[in-house]
């Protein structure tokens, strides 16, 4: 394949992304198709498939880059972070951050429950590409806990309290608010720090 070839598919591939992420904002996961994704974007749905088997890898890839770029904002706060209290500050503005992209907090909400029935993409959302993962925070934490476990274990539970604070979001519950998480956050790593 020729350079200009290259370029021409990278191009296509970023359309489809591009238009497979707006269709997920409007409508959702689940009402959005592939043939809406391809017309769209200006292809045929063949094209689609050139890429992805289905539905579900695009919507994987595409979070796998949303992930990237929340990461890239988040790494200078953790380098400079001198303490646990500073890291666990960096990690709950890095989840602000996601909370922040309403359209896209609702989204990953939906496919995660939607990935309940399916375990070959439930399998690959556990991945750490893909959504926050324990053995993330427990490398992001290891320089503050002597005891790996301790660390997944807190990355479990705030992964738990941020993904509860989603569904209390999508249900348009007023009782707590991105303050309140933040704070159940912090309480929670002075906790395992004892």
């Amino acid at each position: 394949m020729s350079k200009r070839q290259r370029e021409k598919s990278l191009q296509t591939k970023r359309e489809l992304m591009k238009s497979a992420v707006r269709l997920f904002g409007e409508k959702g996961f689940v009402a959005t198709t592939v043939q809406e994704i391809a017309y769209r974007a200006g292809y045929a749905k063949g094209n689609f498939y050139r890429y992805w088997r289905s539905k579900d890898d695009i919507f994987l890839d595409i979070m796998e880059n949303r992930l990237k770029e929340y990461r890239e904002k988040r790494k200078e706060g953790l380098e400079k972070a001198k303490d646990v209290s500073e890291v666990m500050s960096v990690i709950v503005d890095f989840l602000e951050t996601i909370l922040d992209d309403k359209d896209w907090s609702r989204v990953f909400l939906e496919f995660t429950i939607y990935s309940f029935g399916k375990e070959e993409v439930k399998k690959k959302l556990n991945n750490s590409n893909y959504r926050l993962s324990t053995d993330l925070f427990a490398e992001i934490l290891q320089p503050f806990y002597q005891d790996t476990e301790s660390a997944k274990k807190l990355g479990a539970l705030i992964t738990a309290l941020f993904e509860g604070f989603l569904i209390q979001k999508a249900l348009n519950s007023k009782v707590i608010d991105k303050g309140d998480l933040r704070e159940a956050i912090l309480i929670l790593s002075r906790h395992f720090l004892k």
